[in-house]
């Protein structure tokens, strides 16, 4: 099997030239439509929830059966709430990411204001992980240079090479339902930890690196201030999240907001792994790696794309070099977690999960 990216040659400014020079526009006014578009969708989502359980208190349940049915589909209608709020609030925190890149708007003021806001509402310091972020589509695919999704090596896990007398079905033949834990940690914790623990991030950096200290290895001294920033947003929020359980419960302020947000940040990390993470996706070290190479190392696939006309004129550019999976996602999910484990001490190729996988 090999990788797209492996032979990639092309001029950043010849990559840039196919692109149609509309769709490096930003149009605020067209921006700010979207974000109210989304706002209102919110908002009317929310609203709606606040008479799901008034409606199903009336509802008749003198007897079991009765109590059952109605407490099983007044969950089912907190199901589709937090489903589909999620996915809201999953749209809103990418008009913030599209902030960070200055895409929202030509406006400098107007893209950092909006989305140090939006960040901070769904608890991601804004300035912070602008800065590390910005770095990681710097440094995408390298080993040495890439700020996260930085995968783990045979020796960090402790593999034996290949020709040992190793079961490595033993060693990786987890059962499905542990995996499965593993995977629901991984969607609905792995961003906090990075935030907090630097994990999956850099590897060379101090063990407290995190987005949080303004004198972090993350940050420069003239970014300290902007850290500081986000801090103080995140801070607010903490007020608001403890006013509002003071004046609603606990429980309402979990079912409104909290599950929500638990679902963006599951789409936010399903987007961004299955962008990074396949079988025929390598990682580069010192001597492989450039700036081109690294951004072709990812792979696109058939959902929340809305870069259609732009993916069509770098698809016909740089043809074979273009990485594509139509495999469906829950799919894809569970096999690329399952799979893509670890890569070699030396050189850049990949390693599968199970090493009799390993076959051209």
């Amino acid at each position: 099997m090999s990788s797209p990216s492996l032979i990639f040659y092309r001029k950043l400014k010849e990559i840039r030239a196919v692109i149609p020079a509309h769709c490096f526009r930003r149009d605020t006014f067209r921006s700010l439509l979207y974000l109210l578009r989304d706002v209102l969708l919110a908002g009317s989502f929310w609203t709606s929830a606040t008479t799901i359980d008034p409606f199903f208190s009336k509802l008749p349940t003198h007897t079991v059966f009765l109590l059952v049915a109605a407490e099983s589909f007044r969950w089912l209608v907190w199901c589709l709430y937090w489903w589909f709020q999620g996915l809201v609030f999953t749209g809103i925190w990418v008009i913030g990411h599209e902030c960070g890149h200055g895409a929202f708007s030509p406006h400098r003021i107007l893209n950092n204001t909006i989305g140090f806001v939006i960040h901070s509402f769904l608890w991601t310091p804004y300035f912070s992980w602008k800065i590390s972020h910005h770095r990681h589509h710097i440094g995408h695919a390298s080993m040495e240079r890439d700020e996260v999704y930085v995968p783990k090596t045979r020796s960090e896990l402790g593999i034996p090479y290949p020709g040992s007398h190793v079961d490595y079905e033993e060693i990786f033949g987890d059962t499905p339902l542990f995996t499965l834990l593993m995977l629901l940690r991984q969607q609905l914790l792995a961003f906090p930890a990075y935030l907090l623990f630097n994990s999956s991030g850099q590897k060379r950096y101090p063990r407290w690196t995190n987005h949080f200290m303004p004198k972090s290895i993350l940050f420069t001294k003239g970014q300290r201030r902007a850290v500081i920033i986000s801090n103080v947003g995140l801070t607010a929020m903490i007020y608001a999240v403890r006013k509002a359980v003071s004046m609603y419960g606990v429980g309402q302020v979990i079912k409104y907001y909290g599950i929500p947000w638990l679902a963006v940040t599951h789409w936010f990390i399903m987007i961004t792994y299955l962008h990074h993470t396949d079988p025929i996706i390598p990682h580069f070290r010192s001597g492989k790696w450039n700036f081109q190479r690294g951004a072709a190392a990812t792979i696109d696939r058939d959902f929340l794309d809305n870069a259609k006309e732009a993916t069509a004129s770098l698809k016909a550019f740089i043809g074979d070099h273009y990485a594509f999976s139509n495999k469906p996602v829950f799919r894809a999910l569970w096999d690329n977690y399952n799979m893509c484990q670890f890569v070699e001490d030396d050189g850049w190729l990949y390693i599968p999960r199970f090493e009799h996988l390993l076959t051209d």
